[in-house]
């Protein structure tokens, strides 16, 4: 299957990899999760070509999770920021950042700590049952067809 064909799958998980699936456009989004918006910032932090960034950042915007906003004119620029479509990633970024704190973190821990602002306390992802509110892991779920 080439890269350009998963758009079309019937697969949810193939869907999304077409939009989200690359190595670049994680880092992007990651970013954009920590408050990065401008172009210049996100090449500086990644240090990858204008050309790979301009692409994902073209792409996000097509699909709907980013838009571009003005913040200066003459001559006009833009920053990035995500849309709802966009915030609704982070249960899939967090889950990822969790996965990476359980198996690449050194002795001294995770790089990086979220702090849950409601309650003030620092806190690790988990996947839970939306309709009785359990931990769910791998082994507890099973599929069916949903059409």
């Amino acid at each position: 299957m080439k890269w350009e064909d998963l758009a079309a799958q019937p697969c949810s998980m193939a869907r999304s990899t077409a939009v989200i699936g690359d190595r670049w456009t994680l880092m992007i989004l990651r970013d954009c999760f920590l408050g990065v918006r401008r172009f210049e910032a996100f090449q500086q932090r990644l240090g990858i070509s204008r050309t790979i960034i301009a692409d994902r950042l073209k792409l996000l915007v097509e699909e709907g999770v980013l838009r571009r906003v003005p913040y200066q004119e003459s001559p006009t620029r833009h920053e990035y920021r995500l849309t709802e479509k966009g915030l609704e990633l982070h249960p899939a970024m967090m889950a990822l950042v969790a996965w990476g704190d359980r198996h690449y973190a050194d002795e001294r821990g995770p790089p990086m700590l979220h702090r849950h602002k409601a309650c003030g306390c620092d806190f690790r992802p988990m996947q839970v049952c939306s309709e009785c509110g359990e931990p769910v892991t791998a082994r507890e779920v099973e599929t069916r067809p949903g059409f």
